[in-house]
C-alpha cells in the first residue's frame, strides 16, 4: 500500500469541495435580460437537446434553474446597498415589466374626519414612545393596552366626588362610561367607512330638542317599534294608530332560479328593442289612450251644453212669474167654471 502524504489529503479535499461548491461565475452565448425590480430574468438561450436527453430532466432543470439564479443575483447585488440594523440590503430599482393582477390595484384610503382638520390646522403627528415610567408601580410599563401604566380601572379605591351622590357605585359608573367610550369610539368609525364610501350614516334616533313636532314624535315611535329582534313584527299597535309615512319600498329582485324558459324571453325582448331604429309602438295602449281622450272631450262637452240650457229655462221662468195677475192668472179662473151650471140657469 502506497503511503499518502497530509498534502495530498489535503488536495482531495479541497478538489471535493469545490466540486460540491460550483463557482458563482455562469457562462452564457446570450446574455440574460433582467428587471431586478421584479426580480425576474429571462433566459432566451436556446436549450442543448443531445444534453437534456443524456440527463435526467429534473438534473437538468435544476442545474439550469440554479446557473439562471446565480445570474440574478449576481446582477442584483451590482446596485447600492446600504446597512439597516446589522443588515446589508439593496436598493432595488422601480420594476419596469408590467405583471398583471387578478384585481385594480387599492385605491390610497380617504382621510378621516381629524386627518382633514390636523391637515387644515398644520397639525403634525408626533411620534410617541410605547413605555413610559410609572411612578406607582415604579417601572417602565406601556403607554396602551394590557399592564399599561397609569390604569385606572385596576384602582381598588376611589375617591367620591364632593357634588355626587354619596350612594353612587363608583366602580359601576366607571365601568359604564368606559363602555360608552368604546360605543363612541366604534361608531365614530362607522361613520367615517360611510363617509369615505360615500353612504347615508343612519340616524341615531330623536335628538334631544326643547320641543318636539309631531313629525318628530312619530319618527321617535317607529324607530323605536323596529328596534327589535323581528324589526317590529310582532310588535303591538297602539288603539287609532296610523301606519309611519315614507318608510320607502323594499326592492324586489327576481328568483335566481326559476323559469328559464321567461327569462329568455325577456332577453330576447330587450335586444329586439335595442336593435331596432324606430321606436317601439304598442298599438293597444295607443288606441285605448285616444279613446279615453274623445270620451273625455265628449262628456266635456255635454257638460257645457247642460249647463247653458240650464241657464235658458232659468231666466224665462223668472219672466212668466213676474206679473201674478196677468196672463196666466186669468185664464186660471176661466178653466176652474163649472160649464154645467151656466146651463142650468138657463
Amino acid at each position: 500500500m502506497a503511503a499518502c502524504s497530509i498534502e495530498d489529503v489535503l488536495a482531495k479535499v479541497e478538489r471535493d469541495e469545490a466540486e460540491k461548491l460550483k463557482s458563482i461565475t455562469v457562462q452564457k452565448e446570450l446574455d440574460l435580460e433582467f428587471d431586478a425590480g421584479n426580480l425576474l430574468a429571462l433566459d432566451k438561450n436556446r436549450i442543448d437537446v443531445s444534453d437534456f436527453k443524456q440527463q435526467k430532466k429534473d438534473d437538468f432543470l435544476r442545474s439550469l434553474a440554479r446557473d439562471n439564479t446565480q445570474l440574478l443575483i449576481n446582477e442584483i447585488w451590482k446596485h447600492p446597498t446600504e446597512r439597516v440594523e446589522e443588515v446589508i440590503v439593496v436598493k432595488l430599482p422601480e420594476p419596469t415589466t408590467v405583471l398583471p393582477r387578478e384585481k385594480p390595484a387599492p385605491k390610497p384610503r380617504p382621510p378621516t374626519k381629524w386627518e382633514e382638520f390636523a391637515k387644515l390646522k398644520g397639525i403634525q403627528k408626533k411620534k410617541k414612545t410605547n413605555l413610559v415610567w410609572d411612578e406607582v408601580h415604579k417601572e417602565w410599563r406601556r403607554r396602551w393596552g394590557y399592564k399599561r401604566a397609569k390604569d385606572g380601572t385596576k384602582e381598588w379605591l376611589i375617591e367620591v366626588p364632593e357634588n355626587a351622590d354619596p350612594n353612587e357605585d363608583q366602580f359601576a359608573k366607571r365601568n359604564k362610561e368606559k363602555k360608552e367610550r368604546v360605543a363612541k369610539n366604534e361608531f365614530n368609525r362607522l361613520r367615517n367607512i360611510a363617509r369615505a364610501q360615500k353612504l347615508k350614516v343612519p340616524g341615531v334616533g330623536l335628538p334631544p330638542a326643547s320641543q318636539q313636532s309631531k313629525t318628530e314624535l312619530a319618527q321617535a315611535v317607529n324607530i323605536a317599534k323596529i328596534s327589535t329582534a323581528s324589526v317590529g313584527k310582532f310588535q303591538d299597535s297602539l288603539p287609532k294608530e296610523k301606519a309611519p309615512r315614507n318608510t320607502g319600498k323594499r326592492r324586489k329582485f327576481q328568483p335566481v332560479i326559476g323559469d328559464f324558459a321567461d327569462e329568455k324571453q325577456k332577453q330576447l325582448d330587450i335586444l329586439k328593442i335595442m336593435d331596432s331604429k324606430k321606436p317601439r309602438l304598442d298599438i293597444t295602449k295607443a288606441v285605448n289612450k285616444q279613446m279615453r281622450e274623445e270620451d273625455m272631450e265628449a262628456a266635456a262637452k255635454r257638460r257645457k251644453e247642460s249647463a247653458r240650457k240650464g241657464r235658458r229655462g232659468h231666466m224665462s221662468g223668472r219672466g212668466k212669474g213676474s206679473a201674478p195677475g196677468k196672463g196666466k192668472g186669468k185664464a186660471a179662473k176661466g178653466k176652474g167654471r163649472n160649464p154645467r151650471a151656466k146651463q142650468g140657469k138657463h
